[in-house]
């Protein structure tokens, strides 16, 4: 339809220079008339029209069912499949697997729409001439605002005290099952609707909790200010960082800063193995299965082919004959290729996740004791940890059946498994020297 009338205003131009072209005395220029008294012109103005509304319609239904296609998670996870490839698994695998990726990515209405996809130009010119990042970078250009959030979760919410066990397995002879059982206050941040506290302490609409990030992915915070219901305003900031707060970008905090992977995460090795063998997927009858798994996942490997190939090598090698062995090796080849993108060089290591902070800083990027007020009369401190989270009970067997309300001391569980071991030694259950434990912390 545009071309047409282009077109037709091409050709007028061409008419009107053709004219002025002419000298005196030269034929006269054809001209193009319509003259309804004339049958033919009447059936051809009548063809005309019927075929601009076929046209019109084809259109419309067209234009409604592209906009569709291009708003679809299959176009914006396989239409370039490589490309996209390992947050797509990822987000298969996510809490919001059946949420359209336009509707977290893309803001709403047809302004954001537009925008989105005269953004995703420069992108596609970056995947046909291979000028891709590689890995595929978190930055500001695909930022998720709150209110997007907000069109499914309610901010007001009160959410109080969620009860959650996390299942481990030490990384001794037999595997044993090693569980954390916590009671997490999660809290509200609406006095309108419950107490205000907890960890949604930091969303209560009468505080405002200002901080400076210094690197993209937020995770080195060397200033906050707070602002309280009444007005007071307290600043703490590192020791190290003297710069003027008014030189970098003060952001409020919001949800994403704490849920910034809520759709596209990767699980760290241990957590992986961990949540496999909980359901029985690699079982813990093979010796020392942990430990065997998590050094297989984190070898380097080139391609995904290769890690493969040598993922069932190893594990065939150190469980010959074992009836156990085959499914074990799948359940490996599973987690890699769930966590590992060689060819888009992503793992899970690349992107932080802010949620608690046994793998990463998460909570501990401010309270962490390092940020003081000038005076030094205070400071953002992890002393309580019973303000966020309660250990009700830990280890297993009997020891998960007795609950203490005010909380236990954490018992790490690279120290129970040298324990196991020393156990495991002195009574001669095997006769090997101890290995360090693999526990909790070996993911970094």
């Amino acid at each position: 339809m545009v071309l047409g009338l282009g077109l037709m205003v091409a050709g007028r131009l061409i008419q009107r220079w053709q004219a002025a072209k002419a000298t005196p005395g030269s034929p006269p220029l054809t001209r193009f008339t319509i003259d309804l008294s004339r049958g033919r012109d009447q059936k051809l103005l009548a063809v005309f029209l019927l075929a601009s509304l076929f046209f019109l319609l084809v259109t419309a239904i067209g234009s409604y069912e592209t906009y569709h296609v291009t708003k679809s998670t299959q176009f914006c996870g396989q239409a370039c499949h490589t490309v996209m490839e390992p947050h797509y698994v990822a987000y298969q695998n996510s809490p919001h697997a059946q949420v359209e990726c336009t509707v977290c990515h893309v803001a709403p209405g047809a302004e954001g729409f537009v925008k989105a996809k005269f953004n995703g130009v420069h992108q596609v010119y970056a995947t046909l001439l291979d000028k891709l990042e590689r890995p595929i970078a978190a930055h500001d250009k695909i930022n998720i605002d709150q209110k997007r959030c907000e069109q499914c979760h309610w901010p007001k919410k009160f959410v109080g005290n969620l009860d959650h066990t996390y299942s481990h397995f030490l990384d001794n002879e037999t595997n044993s099952p090693y569980s954390v059982r916590l009671l997490l206050n999660v809290g509200g941040g609406d006095p309108t609707h419950g107490p205000v506290g907890g960890i949604h302490w930091h969303m209560n609409i009468a505080n405002k909790v200002e901080y400076i990030a210094t690197d993209p992915l937020r995770q080195q915070i060397p200033w906050v200010r707070l602002t309280d219901e009444k007005g007071v305003v307290i600043e703490y900031r590192v020791p190290d960082f003297k710069d003027d707060p008014s030189k970098h970008t003060i952001r409020t905090t919001d949800c994403m800063d704490c849920h910034n992977r809520p759709a596209h995460s990767f699980r760290a090795p241990n957590d992986a193995v961990d949540m496999v063998m909980s359901l029985g997927a690699i079982s813990t009858n093979l010796p020392k299965a942990r430990r065997t798994a998590v050094l297989a996942l984190t070898q380097p490997y080139a391609t995904k082919e290769e890690a493969f190939e040598k993922i069932g090598a190893a594990l065939r090698a150190k469980y010959p004959n074992h009836p156990d062995a085959e499914a074990a090796i799948g359940a490996v080849k599973s987690i890699y290729a769930k966590n590992f993108f060689r060819a888009m060089k992503t793992e899970w290591k690349l992107y932080p996740n802010n949620i608690g902070h046994k793998d990463w800083a998460g909570c501990f990027r401010c309270h962490d004791n390092e940020h003081v007020t000038a005076d030094g009369a205070k400071r953002i401190n992890h002393n309580n940890c019973n303000s966020c989270h309660v250990i009700l009970a830990e280890g297993s067997g009997p020891a998960l059946q007795p609950l203490n309300p005010q909380g236990l001391k954490f018992k790490h569980p690279e120290e129970v498994g040298k324990t196991s071991l020393a156990i495991a030694a002195i009574t001669g259950r095997w006769n090997r020297s101890p290995v360090h434990s693999c526990g909790l912390s070996q993911n970094r």
